[in-house]
């Protein structure tokens, strides 16, 4: 048994903007990019950033959405 309390009601993983910034990439572009369904080769290049870089973002979009703050309680 989990003692109540011991986890915070949030979740301290960044958020897509977060990333980005840190990435150096516009939050805004980035959104647009994935919209257009452009790949992680074409959006690396528009971002210069690798494509790893690209596909680490995207992989988190797909998995949190723009923001993964949720309650822990």
């Amino acid at each position: 048994m989990v003692d109540k309390g011991s986890f915070p009601p949030w979740s301290r993983t960044p958020s897509l903007e977060e990333m980005s910034r840190e990435a150096g990439i516009d939050f805004d572009e980035l959104i647009a990019a994935f919209k257009q369904d452009l790949s992680i080769a074409s959006m690396a290049q528009r971002f210069e950033v690798s494509e790893a870089t690209v596909a680490s973002l995207w992989e988190y979009f797909q998995h949190y959405g723009v923001a993964s703050v949720m309650g822990g309680d």
